[in-house]
């Protein structure tokens, strides 16, 4: 239950984020977000191979079904990775928001009958966790008094095609183009194309790579604020494009729905640079409390 004080602090109890992290597993595995089906329906409408056409019809077909018949859209319901936006007058309460969201997790999982794939001891025994925590969680204290949570089931295949590197401060936007096109590329079918890209510019190096998470997070179609970062995105999308690697990397014109670019102030030294891929099941559900 969510209780308003007197003051402009707001009380959330842990139950309250918990059930609605279940919640969110449950939808975020079994509806795609209507800005990705739009992407892949333009794709298919603009996809001149006719193998790369016939994957789009049945990449859609498999998002009517997961819909309609309550099944996962992929068999790898991937890592919870969960996005935090924390107001700073809000007020936890009844316990910890880290255990809170893995109960969560944990419920969701299981109670959806979505496949667990978190191992622990990563390096060695690699046993599962069997309810797919702990998640991956990040959080931004920000203005107000609302707690906004969006969960992104991430799968491996495209996680796995992550890429960092710290170019020279003089080198600019060359070698991001360089890295980005590499990266796609070598990824083949990997990541399950067609793609949301993100790229991450800028701050440190753990601090681009949440840069890149971040950019796949946004919606396909709402380019950057700055002018300059959406043109270059624009850049970026026609290359990525150009490649032919296509559907499921058999060939055509959509081999990515997005290029979508955050960026961070940097040292003077340096250019740090990371690039994450998102499969064309780019599933992601969020809610406001």
């Amino acid at each position: 239950m969510t209780t308003d004080t007197t003051t402009s602090v707001r009380e959330i109890h842990v139950d309250e984020i918990t059930a609605k992290i279940s919640e969110l597993c449950e939808s975020a595995t079994h509806f795609l977000p209507d800005d990705v089906v739009g992407g892949l329906e333009r794709a298919r409408d603009s996809e001149k191979s006719d193998l790369g056409k016939q994957v789009l019809i049945e990449i859609l077909e498999n998002i009517d079904i997961a819909k309609n018949e309550m099944v996962p859209l992929c068999q790898d319901t991937g890592t919870a990775v969960v996005f935090v936006e924390l107001g700073q007058d809000v007020h936890i309460v009844g316990g910890s928001l880290a255990d809170a969201i893995n109960r969560g997790v944990a419920k969701g999982y299981t109670d959806s009958y979505l496949r667990a794939s978190i191992v622990d001891h990563p390096f060695s025994s690699r046993v599962n966790t069997k309810d797919n925590t702990p998640a991956v969680t990040h959080i931004d204290v920000t203005p107000g008094n609302a707690l906004k949570l969006k969960l992104l089931p991430k799968g491996g295949g495209c996680e796995n095609m992550s890429r960092f590197a710290v170019f020279l401060p003089s080198a600019g936007k060359e070698p991001i183009v360089e890295m980005v096109l590499k990266t796609i590329e070598e990824s083949g079918g990997n990541p399950c194309p067609p793609l949301v890209v993100g790229v991450g510019v800028g701050g440190s190096s753990e601090y681009a790579m949440y840069l890149a998470k971040k950019g796949v997070v946004r919606s396909v179609g709402n380019p950057s604020d700055d002018p300059e970062t959406a043109e270059f995105e624009r850049e970026l999308l026609e290359k990525v494009n150009a490649l032919g690697v296509g559907p499921q990397a058999v060939g055509g014109l959509n081999t990515a729905l997005a290029v979508n670019i955050e960026t961070y102030p940097a040292h003077i030294t340096a250019l740090p640079v990371a690039v994450n891929l998102q499969c064309h099941s780019a599933r992601l559900k969020e809610a406001t409390l």
